[in-house]
């Protein structure tokens, strides 16, 4: 999950085994592609708390979310929508229009910061690169399991 990334630095020093950092993860497939302004969606909590902004600030990415109108309309779909498997075609435009948001404001792609929402958006949708922090958790942690 996102969200549970906040917190993972303290989770890393109570463990004695690996955590992959998803924010460096997302960092390092973002600068892949020469990206260092970006759009993040994700729950209120994601896009409103700081910890997804600092973390890629420390890779020289700066983050640009939502207005605030926007940002609501975002965690509404997500949980009165994609948690409950519904995907609706006007919310799909919504989302466009908020990455076209985004776009205006300098962002060169667009970070999904929650589960869900890759089932409402894609690369096809968009005219800016979409980076699904699942699929790149997931694929980092099958590269991390193959060499070690």
């Amino acid at each position: 999950t996102n969200t549970m990334h906040k917190v993972v630095d303290e989770i890393q020093r109570a463990i004695n085994i690996p955590v992959l950092n998803l924010l460096d993860v997302v960092a390092e497939s973002l600068l892949e592609k020469g990206i260092t302004k970006t759009g993040l969606l994700g729950t209120r909590y994601t896009m409103e708390e700081g910890f997804y902004s600092a973390g890629l600030a420390k890779h020289g990415i700066e983050v640009v979310v939502p207005e605030y109108k926007d940002r609501d309309l975002v965690h509404r779909v997500i949980y009165d929508e994609l948690i409950k498997g519904v995907i609706l075609p006007s919310s799909k435009e919504e989302f466009r229009c908020i990455v076209n948001d985004l776009q205006q404001k300098g962002a060169q792609g667009v970070v999904l910061g929650c589960t869900e929402i890759p089932m409402l958006i894609g690369d096809d949708d968009v005219s800016i690169p979409v980076f699904d922090t699942i699929r790149l958790h997931a694929k980092a942690a099958l590269r991390y399991a193959l060499l070690t």
